[in-house]
């Protein structure tokens, strides 16, 4: 039988689902998840009629058919580019994330019923002992490591800004109007920076990324509270965020992945730790 790029390494545990919330009539997110390639890709699509959905549909199919095949092609992708001083991954992440944008640019000016269509992105890339995290927009990823609940991304947003400025507070922002607007989305212009960062990834993190669908709805400590709860169980937490914002009013399309780093994924996990890890148990 011939082997998979990724035989051999144990795969993350991964959900992720998607919905189209209780007032909108079609899905415009997309999500996609390899757990042996160690990738997992959010998209939340706008512009009229069903341009949304092809515009979030073309982010996810370029990050996906670009990223995997590289991510199995045995790169040492924890390689510091000295240029830019990001890893392999952070870079591949961030041109594929500029491809999408360009293919999705291109699309909509081609395409009369498409032009002004964009999306937001977040995607995870987990390689080694890090992962690398790209985003545009106001989709967002957060991480559970312990009993801490930390969001790991900056919208892009025009909320956001407001918050930044000291115009508004966190309180003040929940009633706030101007929850949809973003100020940076992929394809809306020919060249959209990407915010990329990446941090240390520890055995039994969890890592949700989610649409705004799910965040507009749902107060992120109740968010905490999920996740924590059914960290062992990851499509029921999943299938409890979906509920919960719907339940809320499900006023927008809602989508979570959510991603549990086992502790054989990561490169440290070696005999002797699997051998004190066996020890203690006993």
């Amino acid at each position: 039988m011939p082997q998979t790029p990724h035989s051999g390494r144990t795969p993350l545990d991964a959900a992720s689902l998607s919905h189209p919330g209780m007032v909108r009539t079609h899905n415009e997110d997309s999500v996609f998840v390899d757990s042996e390639a160690g990738l997992a890709v959010l998209a939340d699509g706008m512009g009229g009629y069903n341009a949304g959905e092809v515009a979030s549909g073309i982010a996810v199919n370029v990050l996906s058919s670009g990223l995997l095949p590289e991510l199995g092609s045995g790169r040492e992708l924890w390689k510091v580019d000295v240029q830019s001083g990001l890893t392999h991954a952070a870079l591949l992440l961030q041109q594929q994330i500029a491809a999408a944008n360009k293919g999705i640019y291109e699309a909509a000016q081609a395409r009369p019923e498409c032009a002004g269509m964009g999306t937001t992105i977040v995607a995870t890339v987990f390689h080694g002992n890090r992962v690398s995290i790209g985003h545009i927009g106001d989709s967002r990823c957060y991480r559970l490591r312990g009993e801490k609940f930390e969001q790991l991304t900056h919208d892009h947003s025009l909320l956001q800004e407001q918050i930044d400025s000291g115009q508004l507070t966190t309180e003040q922002a929940k009633y706030s109007l101007n929850k949809n607007l973003v100020t940076r989305a992929l394809g809306i212009e020919a060249i959209v920076p990407a915010d990329i960062a990446e941090y240390r990834v520890e055995a039994n993190d969890v890592y949700l990324l989610c649409s705004d669908g799910l965040t507009d709805m749902v107060d992120p400590d109740v968010v905490h509270d999920v996740v924590d709860e059914k960290r062992s169980d990851l499509a029921l937490a999943a299938a409890d965020l979906i509920e919960l914002a719907n339940q809320n009013g499900g006023r927008d399309n809602v989508s979570v992945i959510l991603v549990r780093v086992p502790p054989d994924f990561l490169p440290t996990a070696g005999w002797a730790q699997r051998f004190l890890a066996k020890k203690k148990a006993k």
